[in-house]
């Protein structure tokens, strides 16, 4: 069994589709495959993989083609969690294929599995009742007031200045299933593709795991995907190199390397946004918490800089 660090990545959305993109096949596989160059150097350097990922823009585009289908030709419209098990099997191809252009590439006899995986919430978690996780395409504030009046959905204004999403309930995961399984794989040097879209949303309902209308924070369940496995190292991939305070203002500051009491802080003192970095740094702040070790957020591209991205590390003994 190999000694080599353990990581988890957990994929940001732009990994998978950019602002300015339509979400096609093509579109995808060349951003998938280009995050997965970017892993490259871990892989020379002997890391052992388990990939997390987003799928805000897929599942709601899943949902809308749901909702066409049963308005046009009487299709039965599936419910959400069924939509994130879809949009699960089709990422984790798409990142699989990614990979395995890169093992070709590196002439590496490699293999990646995608495992479908339920994420346990509570059913009475209060998030049930505020809606904040934002899913679907992009739209003007207009269309969003037309689309609220037709169906009674919420939406709110992207912090980044790209239009307004529907957003939908994200309860706290509480335990990830198969998380032995992942964690046997992984060992074996399999890089392992779990937790997608957060994982598919299931609650204990009468003693029996059932699915449930919600999206599950794809970083806070690799965190604990991370925790359970006892990873070495957590990477949040986004689209910034690094974390800001006072974000897009004169005084702009780079953070590189803080501790979780800092991150507390400045999350108290509203320095990341809801939707956006806010989640990103609990996230962190639950894996360093737990284990004592690193979260590093960044961007794919530094990877090869040993120096990347904002490190979240434990507050000093």
């Amino acid at each position: 069994m190999t000694q080599n660090k353990l990581a988890v990545i957990a994929f940001g959305g732009n990994a998978l589709l950019k602002s300015n993109q339509k979400g096609t096949y093509a579109e995808q596989i060349q951003n998938v495959t280009e995050t997965c160059r970017c892993l490259v150097p871990m892989m020379k350097a002997g890391y052992r993989m388990v990939i997390g990922h987003g799928n805000g823009p897929q599942v709601g585009n899943v949902m809308l083609q749901h909702k066409a289908g049963a308005e046009t030709y009487d299709v039965a419209e599936m419910p959400l969690n069924f939509c994130v098990a879809e949009t699960q099997g089709s990422i984790g191809a798409l990142i699989e294929e990614g990979f395995r252009c890169i093992f070709a590439e590196e002439g590496w006899d490699r293999d990646t599995v995608t495992l479908l995986t339920h994420v346990e919430v509570d059913p009475n978690d209060p998030l049930f009742q505020n809606p904040t996780k934002p899913v679907g395409p992009y739209c003007t504030k207009e269309e969003a007031e037309i689309y609220h009046d037709e169906t009674g959905d919420i939406y709110r204004e992207d912090p980044k200045g790209n239009g307004w999403r529907k957003v939908v309930a994200s309860p706290k995961p509480i335990r990830i299933q198969n998380i032995k399984l992942v964690r046997q794989l992984a060992d074996q040097g399999i890089i392992v593709i779990t937790v997608g879209g957060g994982g598919i949303p299931v609650a204990n309902i009468d003693g029996c795991l059932r699915g449930v209308q919600a999206v599950i924070d794809k970083d806070l369940a690799s965190a604990i995907t991370a925790v359970e496995i006892n990873a070495d190292e957590f990477y949040i991939l986004t689209d910034v190199p690094k974390v800001y305070i006072n974000f897009r203002k004169p005084d702009e500051k780079a953070l590189n390397v803080i501790t979780v009491s800092e991150a507390k802080q400045y999350l108290e003192e509203k320095q990341f946004t809801e939707g956006s970095m806010a989640p990103k740094m609990r996230a962190a702040i639950m894996f360093v918490e737990k284990t004592g070790h690193t979260c590093i957020i960044t961007e794919a591209g530094r990877l090869g800089d040993p120096a990347c991205g904002t490190r979240i590390v434990p507050d000093k003994a």
